[in-house]
């Protein structure tokens, strides 16, 4: 079944059978229009057998809609959805999401079965307001479970491994004083340190006596 779409807000107009739209007009079957109502109600006619009065029963339906006021299809909604439980109206709008993806839905079922409908399911749909809305908001705020503390060096993990930086107090040791080998090989090979006594040198002896005149 293929459609054409007219101007947006319009709706639409089709045929139920086979042909292609270009043998419409050729085409014995009648044509049918889809539009929504002033109250946002899907709608559907049939019984048109030219394309030209499909089209003309649009028109007319498109500026009923625009010149009537906002408060007759304010009124007409709460006449349709006023009684009705916002379980009811999810329930119903969800039917007609027929483009939402698998994982999107579940999100969707998800926050309304634990978040939302345990508190506003039973509400009627003409008893909202903004401030219901905000009082919602409140509580759902409120009543969120508080972000847990960021990790600190006391409770990470024991495998980690974290080695101090060396303070500028604590003395350095030396490389070759931390190795058994590398100080008896040092001690083997340096000098004795020299004694603390004064080394005198040998006295040189001189001969009193004078040669011989």
């Amino acid at each position: 079944m293929a459609t054409k779409s007219l101007a947006h807000g319009m709706g639409t107009f089709y045929k139920d059978c086979e042909h292609a739209p270009s043998r419409w007009s050729k085409c014995p079957h009648e044509y049918k229009i889809r539009y929504r109502s002033a109250a946002g109600k899907p709608t559907e006619e049939a019984g048109f057998f030219t394309q030209e009065k499909a089209i003309a029963r649009l028109t007319t339906v498109y500026q009923e809609k625009k010149a009537a006021p906002r408060n007759q299809s304010k009124a007409e909604r709460i006449q349709k959805y006023g009684a009705m439980q916002f379980r009811e109206y999810t329930a119903e709008w969800k039917a007609g999401q027929r483009d939402l993806a698998e994982s999107s839905l579940r999100t969707l079922e998800s926050l309304l079965e634990h978040h939302i409908l345990p508190t506003l399911g039973s509400r009627r749909m003409s008893t909202f307001d903004h401030k219901v809305v905000d009082g919602f908001i409140r509580t759902m705020e409120r009543t969120a479970p508080a972000s847990p503390p960021s990790p600190t060096p006391s409770t990470r993990s024991s495998r980690s491994s974290w080695t101090p930086t060396a303070s500028a107090s604590t003395p350095r040791t030396p490389s070759w004083a931390s190795s058994p080998r590398s100080t008896t090989r040092n001690a083997r090979s340096s000098p004795p340190p020299p004694s603390s006594a004064t080394y005198a040198p040998p006295a040189t002896t001189v001969s009193s006596s004078s040669p011989t005149s």
